[in-house]
């Protein structure tokens, strides 16, 4: 009996045949592929790129006021969370405010370009620095992946203005280039070379995941709100478990973008199966003979 083996190139592993609920990843609003094109050189050059003032300030001001609402009365519990910072988290079940930050076009766009199709997002965050924060310690975002250096970002983030970010209220800092770098950590002297991504509110810095950086310290006299996601290929895990801090009638409520990145998709072949079907139909209330 002849022996068959799956192939690298099998349409199976590719697609997974899907058929009832093909992927409508890239399927965001076009933007245009000369800017793309811009935005994603200077991406690979430097690690991070500002994207400036790509959210309306009256949006911007609306999810502000609604934020402050829910952020905890108390603050991290650590010098890596700050314990002169807030920190809001499982934001999707406590508000939707934050999800057209997640999915902005020009985001996903980015993101297109950086991981396979049908990349997750990893977590998602408010977090306002107080006055007086000390600087959070430099780190790379994926680090956590127990990967050599240097390779390939697993992931990428957004840190998105709702306050201006200057060079004293605490503006997340970057070390460009730092992203191509291989187990070397920061030293005195690529600490001089951080620099603060200054920029006005409604704007926002999108970085890889292996570009080091970290929240500056706060020496204004005011504190500092932001939104930061973080995406991740679709084969890594998550750092938020969304299936259980995002209840089944609240991912309801999302766009479907959004419901591919929160996990109701899949990896083909079967990365995210549920009972060996798709994860949307739990969305649609479908049961296993359905």
């Amino acid at each position: 009996m002849e022996q068959r083996v799956l192939s690298g190139d099998s349409e199976y592993l590719k697609s997974g045949f899907a058929k009832a609920y093909p992927s409508d990843a890239g399927s965001q609003t076009g933007v245009d592929p000369a800017e793309l094109d811009r935005l994603s050189a200077a991406l690979q050059r430097d690690g991070y790129v500002i994207l400036e003032r790509i959210v309306p300030e009256e949006q911007v001001d609306a999810i502000r006021e609604e934020l402050l609402t829910l952020l905890p009365e108390h603050c991290g519990r650590n010098g890596f969370e700050g314990t002169l910072t807030q920190r809001l988290y499982a934001v999707i079940s406590k508000t939707l405010a934050c999800n057209p930050l997640v999915e902005h076009p020009l985001v996903l766009g980015l993101l297109d370009r950086v991981l396979a199709p049908n990349y997750l997002l990893s977590q998602l965050q408010v977090i306002n620095i107080l006055p007086g924060e000390l600087a959070q310690p430099l780190h790379h975002d994926d680090g956590f992946y127990p990967v050599p250096r240097p390779r390939p970002p697993y992931g990428a983030a957004t840190v998105i203005a709702l306050d201006d970010f200057t060079a004293d209220n605490g503006a997340t800092v970057v070390i460009p280039g730092s992203h191509t770098w291989g187990e070397h950590e920061p030293d005195a002297e690529d600490c001089k070379r951080a620099i603060p991504a200054v920029m006005p509110k409604g704007s926002m810095v999108l970085f890889l995941g292996t570009l080091w950086h970290g929240g500056g310290a706060n020496n204004s006299a005011a504190s500092r709100l932001a939104v930061t996601a973080q995406y991740c290929e679709p084969w890594a895990r998550q750092q938020e478990n969304f299936s259980l801090s995002v209840p089944l009638d609240r991912a309801r409520e999302c766009s479907a973008h959004m419901q591919r990145m929160l996990g109701y998709s899949i990896h083909p072949p079967f990365m995210g199966m549920v009972n060996g079907m798709h994860p949307r139909r739990l969305l649609e209330g479908k049961t296993e003979n359905q």
